[in-house]
């Protein structure tokens, strides 16, 4: 009879990812950024979810019910938030008045995701609410451009945080060039 043992050198609550040794830096641990992504479509929060933490810098917490939003970014205290604008019950433009109202989330990049507006007009430099939006269905080189130019910009204000017990666990292997809706 085999048994399969499985060890874990690193812990599931763990907010970091390894930097293997000849690598640039060497051995250590390399913090990921935490992003909150608020859509009522589960699909599409689990896709970005996927094609994000892919790339082994970002944590994804995926938020489904706007009317929670706000207390999932106050207990995972994103780097970023990318919010759905058209969603029952509560709308983007609420969670995110919402969010900008709280002293500790105030400073939280938003990035609106709408089919609303064509990619065009996402790209003329517009802002909805102050806050830059991305035309769905949004390709991920362009998702993760738009996300990049947003952290950079909060980097000298980053305060180190708790780390939050999240696991992503999925078989699938979406294309990287995928739009998603």
């Amino acid at each position: 009879m085999n048994k399969i043992i499985e060890a874990d050198f690193l812990s599931p609550e763990s907010n970091a990812a390894l930097s293997w040794p000849g690598s640039i830096g060497g051995w250590g641990i390399k913090e990921r950024r935490r992003i909150l992504i608020v859509d009522n479509d589960r699909d599409t929060t689990h896709l970005v979810k996927v094609l994000l933490e892919r790339t082994g810098q970002y944590l994804v917490l995926e938020e489904n019910d706007a009317t929670k939003a706000h207390q999932s970014a106050v207990s995972f205290r994103p780097d970023l938030i990318l919010l759905d604008i058209v969603m029952p019950e509560t709308d983007g433009g609420e969670v995110a008045a919402r969010i900008q109202s709280d002293p500790k989330l105030q400073n939280t990049p938003i990035i609106f995701l709408t089919a609303l507006v064509t990619r065009a007009e996402a790209k003329s430099g517009l802002n909805i609410q102050g806050h830059s939006f991305l035309a769905k269905p949004v390709s991920i080189p362009e998702l993760i451009d738009a996300t990049e130019e947003h952290l950079s910009v909060r980097v000298e204000s980053r305060v180190p945080l708790p780390k939050e017990t999240l696991h992503s666990e999925t078989g699938r292997s979406p294309n990287i060039g995928t739009p998603i809706n």
